[in-house]
């Protein structure tokens, strides 16, 4: 079959929206008829180079929310007409990752990550050649083939152009203070960038009944929505930062700060780690280029301190009991969805979303898809 979908076809090119021909549904397989999808900034990382591995050409997209059309051999969970949420990392329910609630660890989650079916082959051509696909999902297209694994249902009701932002941002930031951070009721944290993922983890440590929530981000226009998320606090500097958790606690320090940044870089870590208390946690979301390996991190102080530094997948999520659970919050007003998203655009219009991304202009851009 024919679909319009954006390709990546070299490192540090723009995507390219044209037809491909996309093959059906093989074992444990659904096609899904996409309706929109978040502009994430994990995309982004594999048009730069900074998230390594990639197969190209690839489709991108990743978090995308649409309509079951059709279903493989060996579909039990699914049918047509079903809506669904693709989480980007899927969960087979069998690994023992899954088996023991980490199913943000599910072992096929490493040859997706390559861009190829569950099965280590392709469902896509263009232009002559074999095209991967982003983390299974390819959400840059208005039809695609995705593992079962990947596809969680969710109620037919909720809007599916805010549904698609837990197939990993939100869900990512919200999960890195709830379940990363392990955030209590009464503690002060600090989240270091306020966009699509950091709006989540602002929202997941108002959730969990933080005290003191500071934002920082170099984008002053940002501060607004900060606040509107659950900050207390919003200042554009770490050494602002310092001395407004200082004064807050009294000398005792944060919690926990959360990197939440577009691109994590060696120093940041750092300040994080000044920044979190006697015990305090760190905790690494935003990617980091594969090839930094810049961190020179005080190791004495860590170990005196009891200081921690985490890294979190997906926040942590068990995306099958996680997905719906967030949207049942959304749709008692508890988690903002409608008030991240700052722009809609078309498929053809991916460069220009992406521009008004690293420009600061968005906290979250979706792709509602033209069918």
């Amino acid at each position: 079959m024919k679909t319009n979908a954006a390709v990546l076809w070299e490192l540090n090119k723009p995507w390219s929206v044209e037809e491909i021909d996309l093959d059906g549904p093989k074992e444990g397989e659904v096609l899904v008829s996409f309706e929109a999808t978040g502009l994430c900034h994990s995309d982004h990382h594999v048009q730069t180079g900074d998230l390594a591995g990639v197969t190209l050409p690839t489709i991108g997209g990743h978090e995308g929310a649409g309509v079951v059309q059709e279903v493989g051999p060996g579909v039990k969970d699914l049918k047509p007409g079903d809506h669904v949420v693709a989480s980007f990392l899927p969960a087979c329910g069998r690994c023992r990752w899954c088996a023991s609630g980490h199913q943000n660890l599910c072992d096929m989650g490493g040859v997706i990550l390559l861009g190829l079916q569950a099965d280590g082959t392709y469902r896509r051509r263009a232009q002559g050649k074999e095209v991967g696909v982003m983390v299974g999902v390819g959400s840059f297209s208005e039809l695609s083939t995705v593992s079962e694994a990947s596809l969680v249902k969710v109620d037919d009701d909720l809007p599916l152009s805010r549904a698609c932002l837990l197939g990993c941002g939100v869900m990512t930031g919200w999960g890195s203070a709830v379940n990363t951070a392990d955030v209590t009721p009464g503690d002060t944290v600090v989240v270091i960038g306020c966009g699509g993922i950091g709006s989540g983890a602002i929202q997941g440590a108002r959730l969990a009944g933080a005290e003191h929530i500071v934002v920082v981000d170099i984008v002053e226009s940002k501060r607004d929505k900060a606040f509107q998320f659950g900050a207390t606090h919003f200042v554009t500097s770490m050494p602002e930062a310092m001395e407004l958790v200082g004064d807050l606690t009294r000398g005792v320090m944060a919690d926990s700060a959360l990197l939440t940044v577009g691109l994590l870089k060696g120093p940041m870590i750092n300040e994080a780690m000044d920044i979190v208390r006697k015990g305090g946690a760190v905790v690494m979301t935003a990617i980091a280029s594969m090839a930094d390996v810049t961190p020179t991190l005080p190791m004495a102080m860590v170990t005196l301190f009891q200081k921690r530094l985490l890294g979190s997948l997906y926040g942590e999520a068990n995306p099958r009991a996680d997905i719906p659970r967030l949207l049942n919050l959304y749709r008692d007003g508890k988690l903002l969805l409608d008030e991240t998203v700052t722009a809609e655009y078309k498929l053809n219009d991916i460069n220009e979303a992406y521009d008004d991304m690293l420009a600061g202009r968005n906290i979250r851009g979706v792709i509602v898809h033209d069918h």
